[in-house]
């Protein structure tokens, strides 16, 4: 050969190789535009609607409270009772109200009753005084001057008026909108159906657990950390187990999975290896969006289409799989689940407590340990060595420290971006 050097080829694990990468927020983008949310609902009691997504308008048929009803336990009296600055005056109590059992009687002026919290309020009364403000007498109350009219009354409709829209299509559905819906006496609603997606891991290397381990094999942690990570959401997971690297195997495993789900990911085979196939399958069977990302770790990224099922190749490295599940499907299967609501997963700056080595042109999602200093102030450090397959990086960790695509090293006591995992795995 006459050359003096070899040209380098683009490598997924060369940090001076960052050609044909996406930055992660245009990998993101791109994922986002590609599909739609599923269609098709089921009717399910409300209160198996937790963690669901609301598939109809809500719309009350009652004023919620029903009625105008005390805030506190106390005293209910008409305003025209209420003394005077600097008096006091002496009320005779006539009766009582408790919840679900009324005074039955219009209150006259001059006069109270002993009413409990939810109880409905008289006729002829608009203002409650708290037990703790009056000075208890025999059958008597003596009240101050402190008091305003109205005061301690929840309204008739004052939460929500008969008629109005209370929820909508695409409502992620926390403990509060169950007991709203529970409040109207509505038994059933209408929810988008569960997403059903498949999951499996390549390599000839893997093997399941149970089996005998070779020397040179492993046992497969990806798709525990991939089913782990998914049960969290209300999806159906179809696990097709450990499929052989081979391209005839994944074709197969591919067309007889993509018609039956929304959703296909995998672990393994998207690099530049010979026997990495999951790339060249997947543009044989549908499209290939892209399949690098500017990203450490997680960089060889496949995703694609097969004939309407969103298709993910996530790295092999247990660590990379992590990332690119949280960073990329995660924002996907809120989508896809049809979630009109969804927070932004919170990130916040916090202060470096060790020097953290970064190159300019990749987004890198180092492991780290967010604490809270005596001043109040949040430090973050590194979990220790960030290589890709070290998991327990990610079981040590409870952030992830986010530096950016063009930012380098962070020397002690610089500012840094971290992202809680408890955002990340509460949806």
């Amino acid at each position: 050969m006459n050359e003096t050097f070899i040209p380098s080829q683009p490598a997924c694990d060369d940090p001076e190789s960052i050609y044909g990468s996406l930055t992660v927020d245009g990998a993101i983008g791109q994922i986002l535009y590609s599909f739609d949310a599923v269609s098709g609902y089921e009717q399910i009691p409300t209160i198996n609607s937790i963690g669901r997504v609301l598939d109809q308008i809500i719309v009350s048929g009652l004023n919620v409270p029903a009625h105008t009803n005390a805030a506190v336990d106390g005293y209910a009296l008409n305003s025209e009772s209420l003394p005077a600055p600097g008096v006091t005056v002496k009320i005779p109590i006539t009766g009582r109200a408790l919840a679900g059992t009324p005074y039955d009687q219009i209150l006259g002026p001059r006069e109270c009753i002993r009413i409990m919290t939810g109880a409905e309020i008289p006729e002829g009364a608009d203002t409650v005084i708290m037990q703790e403000h009056v000075q208890l007498d025999g059958e008597f109350i003596h009240i101050d001057a402190r008091h305003r009219i109205g005061q301690n009354i929840r309204i008739a409709g004052e939460d929500i008026k008969e008629g109005s829209v209370v929820l909508e299509p695409g409502k992620f559905f926390t403990p509060a909108d169950v007991g709203i819906v529970g409040s109207l006496g509505i038994s059933e609603i209408k929810v988008k159906r569960k997403p059903r997606i498949a999951i499996f891991s390549t390599g000839d290397e893997i093997y399941d657990i149970g089996d005998a381990l070779p020397s040179g094999g492993i046992y497969d942690s990806n798709r525990f950390t991939l089913s782990s990570a998914l049960k969290r959401f209300e999806v159906d997971i179809i696990d097709l187990g450990i499929v052989p690297d081979e391209e005839a195997s994944l074709q197969n495993a591919l067309n007889n999975i993509a018609a039956d789900v929304d959703m296909i990911i995998t672990s393994g085979g998207v690099s530049v290896g010979e026997a990495d196939y999951v790339k060249d399958v997947l543009a044989n069977l549908g499209t290939v969006e892209f399949w690098k990302v500017a990203i450490k770790p997680g960089r060889p990224l496949a995703f694609g289409n097969l004939n309407g099922t969103i298709f993910f190749g996530l790295p092999g490295n247990p660590v990379a799989v992590l990332v690119t599940f949280y960073q990329f499907v995660l924002p996907a299967l809120r989508k896809l689940m049809g979630i009109n609501n969804a927070p932004p997963v919170p990130k916040f700056r916090a202060r470096a407590i060790e020097r953290i080595r970064k190159l300019p042109g990749r987004t890198e999602f180092q492991r780290g340990i967010l604490e809270q200093e005596e001043n109040g102030e949040l430090s973050v450090r590194t979990t220790g060595k960030q290589g890709a397959g070290i998991l327990t990086s990610m079981s040590l960790a409870n952030c992830f420290i986010i530096l950016p695509h063009d930012s380098t090293s962070v020397e002690l006591d610089d500012y840094v971006i971290v992202q809680p995992f408890a955002g990340l795995m509460s949806l």
